[in-house]
């Protein structure tokens, strides 16, 4: 009998329960974050970018594959390569460190494998194992010249007349949007992580991506890699700030049906 491994509650014994949380606190992380454009002298310490970068691997992703990588740029050399590719503005220039936030379009199949040894040793329910071994890569391999992810969308198009069916991704542009989802939602986390240890951050979106992708090159392969955001982090100046935080009232973005 074919298990469905989409809406089935499976039948396991595992349980987790939720650690308790200061909501106050909380407020306070998500409040005082800001893009903070200059930052002081003070070199932020090494645990707290480490416990950051493992806070950000820790934030929800498509399918538990991970599709994200971090670069730490941290030398003088590094650094000053990657201001410049970030036009040298004074959120990257005087950030005592930056982390350039990859989408990998590719990486998914190595975490595949390793998902699926995980959850072998684990005595996973056979949903999980059917899910990483046929829905995964169905899902997300587009095939040579992208010929498999055209099949799909001709298929998907059909289909969907019938039931409801995910649309995506069948291209290497819908993969290049599904990676970015996951690395963004780590962007958060990582940002927020820097906040609630006392230091700041300002996401940055203005950088020419060839050369950042030049220095990430130097130490790995960047194939199916596209630059995210890069993140730069350090302690608060007083002027880092240019302004109150604007936002136009909240009925405009949010809707109730």
């Amino acid at each position: 009998m074919k298990e469905d491994i989409l809406t089935k509650i499976p039948d396991i014994d595992y349980r987790e329960v939720a650690l308790a949380v200061n909501a106050q606190e909380f407020e306070k992380v998500i409040v005082s974050r800001r893009s903070v454009r200059v930052y002081t002298d003070e070199v932020v310490p090494e645990a707290v970018i480490k416990k950051a970068l493992h806070h950000a691997t820790l934030a929800p992703n498509s399918s538990n594959l991970q599709s994200w990588k971090f670069v730490w740029v941290n030398s003088k050399e590094a650094k000053k390569t990657c201001v410049r590719a970030c036009l040298g503005q004074s959120a990257a220039r005087t950030a005592s460190d930056l982390i350039i936030v990859l989408a990998d379009t590719k990486g998914w199949r190595k975490v595949q494998s390793q998902m699926i040894k995980q959850l072998e040793s684990q005595d996973a329910p056979r949903g999980a194992l059917s899910y990483y071994k046929k829905i995964v890569p169905l899902a997300y391999s587009q095939g040579p010249l992208g010929l498999k992810g055209l099949l799909k969308k001709i298929v998907i198009f059909f289909r969907g007349f019938k039931k409801p069916t995910p649309r995506g991704p069948t291209s290497q542009n819908d993969m290049k949007v599904w990676a970015n989802k996951s690395a963004a939602l780590a962007c958060e986390n990582l940002m927020l992580s820097l906040r609630a240890q006392g230091y700041d951050s300002c996401p940055m979106e203005g950088f020419d991506e060839k050369l950042v992708l030049k220095l990430v090159g130097k130490t790995q392969s960047t194939e199916g890699l596209n630059v995210c955001m890069i993140i730069s982090a350090g302690k608060r100046a007083e002027n880092g700030i240019y302004g109150p935080q604007i936002r136009m009232d909240s009925s405009q973005f949010i809707s109730k049906i």
